[in-house]
């Protein structure tokens, strides 16, 4: 495998994959700036650029392996995993095959054929990519002036972003949110 880009931002991923028309890229959805990585595998596929996309994480839950592969990505992986299995899932992506790892991919489909959900998934599904990319953060005890800096985005943004969540959580204030979102951050960090 030849690497012939790397970019840190979706803006620039953009211009890269059109100047460079690469088959295959492996997107953090953690990106910098505004815009994150599921809203850039969904960006990509809306644009109908043909490229095979594996999506990669912190996180080894089913919440972000769902979205990521309902944005368009072939596929999922933790940063966590193996440099192996990074190659196994690329080589699998490249077969025109989906690639969950088989722990999350059984969760899923348990979940699914039996009816059981994540209470925690089932909660933040309800979010947008951006609300839970905020919400996360306040769960890592960011405040909103460095929140703000890591998405590259207003306060102001970010304060309609955090009453947006404590309306769908039913949250009476940022007391109860970040309390809230500690809680589940503290629940789902490995």
């Amino acid at each position: 495998y030849d690497v012939c880009a790397e970019a840190e931002s979706a803006d620039e991923a953009v211009k890269l994959i059109l100047a460079t028309k690469p088959d295959f890229a492996i997107i953090d959805i953690e990106l910098k700036g505004t815009v994150n990585g599921i809203e850039l595998i969904d960006t990509l596929k809306k644009r109908s650029i043909p490229i095979q996309v594996l999506a990669m994480s912190m996180d080894d839950g089913t919440l972000y392996a769902e979205r990521a592969i309902k944005a368009g990505a072939k596929g999922y992986i933790s940063k966590k995993d193996a440099p192996e299995k990074i190659l196994i899932a690329i080589e699998t992506i490249l077969k025109k095959e989906l690639y969950i790892p088989t722990d999350i991919a059984t969760k899923i489909t348990q979940n699914y054929l039996l009816g059981i959900s994540n209470k925690n998934d089932k909660e933040l599904s309800d979010l947008t990519n951006r609300e839970l990319q905020v919400f996360k953060l306040i769960g890592k005890g960011y405040k909103r002036k460095e929140i703000a800096s890591e998405l590259g985005i207003n306060v102001n943004t970010i304060e309609s972003y955090r009453r947006k969540i404590r309306e769908k959580f039913n949250l009476s204030n940022s007391a109860e949110l970040a309390k809230f979102a500690v809680k589940w951050f503290n629940e789902n960090k490995n």
